[in-house]
């Protein structure tokens, strides 16, 4: 029987420390779904890549880090208002996995409500490795960014206008209206 993980994040960019984690993971399990959340929102500071820009940078991130793809499921799943409803639409976006590894407090507490076995992915230099520190040394123009992703990351950035993306959204007119 295969033992299929879970891996959501909104991977805003993918960095170093996401391919570690996954690479990782893939010694605890046959096969990992890699949630990439949050996929209806881009162009924002928070979250400024596309679902499929971020899938995109995740296959070429991965490649790169000599990870086995056959082995590795990219699923982009919107958001919902009601959280305990994202579960659900997890289940319906994903197959069946029965191990959740996620290094956020409230989604491993929605999972383990909803009835899965929750593990905290192995992290690598957590406070160097965020997709926050990429994007605020993007914003400031410090090139030092580049050494947190792949080279891969970092030229599909460069290749969509990422960084120019990124300051237009910082000027604030692109935030989505809340009703």
């Amino acid at each position: 029987m295969t033992l299929r993980g879970l891996f959501p994040g909104r991977f805003q960019p993918p960095h170093w420390g996401h391919v570690h984690a996954i690479r990782e993971i893939l010694r605890e399990v046959d096969e990992l779904v890699v949630v990439v959340g949050s996929a209806q929102f881009n162009y924002i500071v928070r979250d400024p890549f596309t679902a499929g820009e971020r899938t995109w940078m995740l296959r070429e991130a991965l490649r790169e880090g000599g990870v086995d793809l056959s082995r590795v499921l990219l699923i982009p799943v919107p958001n919902v208002e009601n959280n305990l409803e994202w579960i659900g639409r997890v289940r319906s976006y994903a197959p069946p996995f029965s191990v959740v590894y996620t290094g956020n407090p409230f989604v491993a507490l929605l999972f383990k409500e909803a009835g899965y076995e929750v593990r905290q992915p192995p992290m690598l230099q957590r406070e160097r490795y965020s997709s926050t520190r990429v994007r605020e040394l993007m914003l400031r123009g410090d090139p030092r960014w580049e050494e947190l992703v792949p080279r891969s990351v970092a030229e599909i950035i460069k290749s969509v206008g990422g960084i120019e993306r990124l300051r237009v959204a910082a000027l604030g007119e692109a935030e989505p209206h809340r009703y």
